[in-house]
């Protein structure tokens, strides 16, 4: 977490309200089995998501800053902490689905507990403190987003097929034209968080990076030109896979998108809304870094370096675009202009390392970003399922490359 301005009392406590409300509101269509499952190792069950990110409020500003706080239940913390080893022994990751008790119900209660007694403290709380309550809302804006696909997965992985949301209603839009490519002459560009507002630790500090001329596709990819690309045998060639990419593809049997299927003769994908033909307008989503750079190989040009990206973002509304503004349909829809926010997360060419002159803070929350820059890649700008005011032109996602199950999709870069 960066330096931030003091955190006024009304503006905080009713940001923290109406993210606590949302959160309940997406879990809300769902079972007491559905929340309690657990789909893949890298998925986390509904009710797990609920009771961290009450675990996070509780544990770093209520027993941390307000005296005589009582722990609701002093069985949680080793349910409920995700990684932080500086709060000790915790349940394993990849056996959260078998944490059939508390309930749902049990773990609603929970946080109604630390949402009561939060409120209550919020007026005398120190500033470092409210900043950890500013801290705990955009980390749970994280879990809601991973909320809302670690349930797609959950509900892909049934026969079945639930919907969790009736379908949004359809507009006709016009196939998207061939791609128009926005120029950068290259030079010294500033990079990483202005100091403005809230940023994660692992946005700054702000620095120089040299770019060469390059240019930025101004759309991403669409399911039709990935459709394209399957067509004309992507998957089947190594001529454009990266080594690990082509072992990858070959081990887990790849043929397309996760969500995929072809059915009689045309492509279907499942989504929240249950499973439908793909749009052929909309952005390609659920694919992996392998497959973006394949793809970007097939067409002739590149991915996108994460400096890149920012340089053409930061003249963007971070607040624009297709993000979640409330429970509901959630998918990627087909742009009307240019745009770098929303729909889906962009892979980009670059690791997810620190910056010049990064330091973790101190304590535990000094483990929310820093010890993760090994081996992941760096995705920009926000997806269908980010709410809306949570990204911006700074904000550095990462995911290990052959992951997929978020709002992933691709935008082309090339060089001049």
């Amino acid at each position: 977490m960066l330096k931030i301005a003091p955190q006024p009392l009304t503006p905080l406590a009713e940001r923290f309200s109406a993210v606590r409300a949302l959160t309940l509101a997406l879990a809300a269509p769902l079972s007491d089995a559905d929340a309690t499952v657990q789909s893949m190792p890298d998925a986390s069950p509904t009710k797990w998501h609920l009771a961290h990110t009450t675990w996070f409020f509780e544990t770093f500003v209520l027993r941390d800053h307000v005296s005589g706080y009582r722990l609701h239940d002093e069985r949680f913390p080793f349910l409920f902490n995700s990684y932080y080893e500086a709060e000790g022994r915790r349940h394993a990751r990849d056996r959260r689905g078998m944490i059939t008790r508390p309930t749902l119900d049990e773990v609603r209660a929970y946080r109604a507990y630390v949402d009561a007694a939060l409120a209550a403290a919020l007026p005398d709380l120190p500033e470092a403190a409210r900043e950890l309550v500013a801290l705990g809302c955009h980390h749970e804006e994280q879990h809601q987003e991973l909320l809302v696909t670690d349930v797609l997965h959950l509900f892909g992985e049934n026969p079945l097929e639930p919907a969790i949301w009736p379908a949004a209603p359809k507009v006709p839009v016009a196939m998207p034209g061939p791609v128009r490519w926005i120029d950068h002459p290259g030079g010294i560009v500033r990079i990483g968080h202005d100091g403005d507002g809230f940023a994660f630790d692992c946005e700054g500090p702000r620095h120089d990076a040299l770019l060469a001329p390059h240019a930025l596709a101004d759309r991403t990819v669409t399911n039709g030109e990935w459709a394209a690309f399957i067509a004309d045998g992507g998957y089947r060639d190594p001529a454009h896979w990266l080594a690990d990419g082509w072992a990858w593809v070959k081990a887990e049997g790849i043929v397309a998108p996760l969500y995929w299927e072809e059915r009689d003769g045309k492509w279907t994908r499942f989504g929240l809304d249950g499973r439908r033909a793909i749009d052929p307008a909309a952005p390609v989503t659920h694919v992996s870094l392998y497959e973006a750079d394949a793809y970007a190989s097939w067409a002739g040009a590149r991915l996108p370096t994460e400096f890149e990206w920012e340089a053409a973002a930061q003249a963007q509304d971070a607040r624009g675009g297709n993000q979640m503004d409330a429970a509901g349909p959630v998918e990627p829809r087909p742009a009307s202009g240019p745009a770098f926010f929303g729909d889906v997360w962009e892979w980009t060419g670059s690791a997810y390392r620190p910056y010049p002159g990064f330091r973790t803070i101190e304590g535990a929350v000094g483990e929310y970003n820093g010890k993760f820059m090994s081996g992941q890649f760096v995705l920009r700008g926000g997806s269908c399922a980010t709410p809306r005011g949570h990204a911006r032109a700074s904000y550095r996602n990462f995911f290990y490359p052959h992951q997929r199950w978020q709002f992933t999709g691709v935008r082309l870069a090339k060089d001049l």
